[in-house]
């Protein structure tokens, strides 16, 4: 019995150091990734662009899952949780609206190329940057609102353990039916907005294949489609599904780990998105034009 006993305890704590790296990775990769890529977005692009609102908006949210990491380095590697109840709450939403917000601002790039490439004269109109701060007021407003269920939930037992159990407790568990149900169904139906969008865009393209002028924006483009589907399919979706799976799924903390890893990759989508992305403002509008349209 006792060699179970230190055998399962040597196995756990291979198993924390695993995670604390992970999540020290991706903070030590994604931090400058993130913080580079914000600032290059608003110092060298204008934001009446939608595409470049909604990538300042997506590499925030990148940040502020970025900024909790520590905690959870810390924990994993100490198995102590030296702050309280509230700071775990906190951390924990963090990472779900990291999910959330993440997946609608990758979809609204999606569709702004849609609307851009399909629809370029006929949809024009909704293309703008009072629009686009609308959409995005929304997407805060709607990831907040949901938080404040999900907080009390989460509290509610939370306040029955021990603090030390803070991400180890799976709280997704002992949700309600409603709450559980949240993020599964977005992040779905983000992906189905973000397959059709794919199919739409790729079809386009291809009727104006022979038009070798514009064959590298033309792979651009279905980069950023391809990128977005993979976010989901790797990173989003299986976390989101283990929720409705929830019994089969003996620890959400290594699909956690991966779905972290996606604001180490969102650099690659603000990059592939303009052919100017190192230039200035001035430069930047047509180069902008001519990828997008």
């Amino acid at each position: 019995m006792l060699n179970g006993t230190f055998k399962n305890g040597t196995e756990e704590d291979m198993r924390n150091m695993g995670y604390s790296l992970a999540f020290g990775s991706v903070m030590t990769v994604g931090l400058p990734l993130n913080a580079a890529s914000l600032w290059i977005l608003l110092s060298c692009h204008s934001l009446k662009s939608p595409s470049a609102i909604f990538m300042v908006n997506l590499a925030i949210s990148d940040l502020l899952l970025i900024i909790t990491l520590p905690m959870r380095v810390y924990f994993y590697a100490t198995g102590a949780w030296p702050l309280g109840s509230m700071a775990c709450i906190c951390i924990t939403m963090l990472f779900r609206n990291n999910i959330r917000s993440s997946s609608i601002f990758i979809t609204f790039i999606s569709a702004d190329r849609l609307l851009a490439v399909v629809y370029p004269l006929r949809l024009r109109h909704l293309r703008t940057a009072s629009n686009t701060w609308k959409a995005v007021a929304l997407t805060w407003l709607f990831v907040v609102v949901v938080n404040i269920p999900e907080s009390v939930d989460f509290s509610r037992f939370l306040n029955n353990y021990n603090e030390s159990t803070c991400f180890e407790f799976r709280p997704w568990h002992h949700q309600t039916p409603i709450l559980a149900y949240v993020q599964p169904v977005l992040v779905l139906a983000m992906l189905a907005v973000n397959i059709v969008s794919t199919a739409l865009v790729s079809l386009t393209l291809r009727r104006h294949l022979n038009d070798s002028a514009r064959v590298k924006n033309k792979v651009n483009v279905m980069l950023i489609f391809a990128m977005n589907l993979i976010m989901f399919a790797v990173f989003f979706l299986p976390v989101s599904l283990a929720v409705l799976f929830k019994r089969w799924v003996p620890s959400l903390t290594p699909l956690i780990c991966l779905a972290s890893l996606n604001c180490c990759l969102d650099p690659l989508l603000y990059y592939f998105s303009f052919d100017g992305f190192w230039r200035r403002k001035e430069d930047v509008d047509t180069s902008v034009a001519g990828v997008v349209g």
